[in-house]
């Protein structure tokens, strides 16, 4: 998942030290047109990364929605201690439009106003 970040520090905070992900790359642009901050988060051995860019000759601001979410499936309760952690690393708690997520979960808006929803219920795709 690609998309844009008003500050690469304030969302790694949130990403690595808050929801515990892992810098896998990180590039700084060097103002060449085509170039930009980038940051790179997952698991070293995902299959997926989360990839956010910031500034280079055509920035562009974020415009999350209620409904821009990324879900974790946590098949357990949700642990508050990383709740605080995410809090604490500049997440904000927020209660969905969807009551779904209020009840299945909880919601928190990463510093760029996306929101990561932990879900006590599982998933899989077999």
């Amino acid at each position: 998942m690609a998309r844009p970040s008003r500050g690469l520090k304030a969302a790694e905070r949130f990403w690595a030290a808050g929801l515990g992900l892992t810098v896998l790359f990180r590039a700084e642009g060097n103002g060449e047109p085509g170039e930009h901050d980038l940051l790179m988060l997952g698991h070293p051995d995902a299959s997926w990364h989360l990839e956010l860019v910031h500034g280079g000759d055509h920035p562009v601001d974020p415009r999350p929605t209620d409904e821009d979410l990324l879900v974790l499936y946590l098949d357990g309760p949700v642990p508050q201690e990383l709740v605080d952690r995410l809090l604490a690393h500049g997440g904000t708690r927020v209660d969905s439009p969807n009551p779904y997520w209020n009840e299945w979960g909880v919601t928190v808006e990463d510093p760029d106003g996306y929101r990561l929803v932990l879900c006590r219920r599982g998933w899989s795709n077999s």
